[in-house]
């Protein structure tokens, strides 16, 4: 038995519209306001530490609202692919071992996009073994985030 183990949590949503305003709504997330506005329900703050926003190394830090509890999140920014990929990763080493990449995708169709939004969680053995209903809680609860946050997107971007 492997001693680690990844789960990879993903959504994916189509929105008719285009890739450069996918891009241009995920990029011009840069403080309370704006991150609010894509999930009401469970973001509260957010602001970028180190950096120029959404470039690669730059660090922006979130409170969040994931399974009921408040979160305070710090990310690097660790690939940028204008109009195709976001990729971001937990600033500390311990949480980089057991949640390693965060990423949105965006994959241009013929009259839409296909918004891709993903997340490795790394199990461990003692986890797996003895946590197993809480992880899958946990994990339940990321994929349901997830959704709201397309979902959101999709309204925002196809309602104005």
């Amino acid at each position: 038995m492997a001693f680690f183990e990844d789960r990879i949590v993903t959504d994916s949503i189509e929105i008719k519209t285009t890739p450069e305003k996918i891009f241009d709504f995920l990029t011009g997330i840069v403080d309370d306001d704006s991150y609010r506005a894509w999930h009401q329900k469970d973001h509260v703050s957010f602001r970028w530490l180190e950096g120029n926003p959404w470039a690669e190394g730059s660090v922006m830090y979130a409170e969040e609202y994931l399974h009921g509890k408040l979160h305070k999140l710090k990310f690097k920014i660790t690939k940028v692919v204008p109009n195709q990929r976001i990729e971001y990763s937990p600033t500390s080493r311990f949480m980089r071992t057991y949640f390693p990449k965060n990423e949105f995708i965006i994959e241009p169709k013929e009259a839409s996009c296909l918004f891709i939004a993903s997340g490795i969680y790394r199990l461990g053995w003692l986890g797996k073994t003895f946590f197993k209903k809480a992880i899958d809680r946990g994990l339940a609860s990321a994929k349901k985030h997830m959704q709201e946050e397309g979902q959101n997107l999709k309204r925002i971007l196809e309602n104005g």
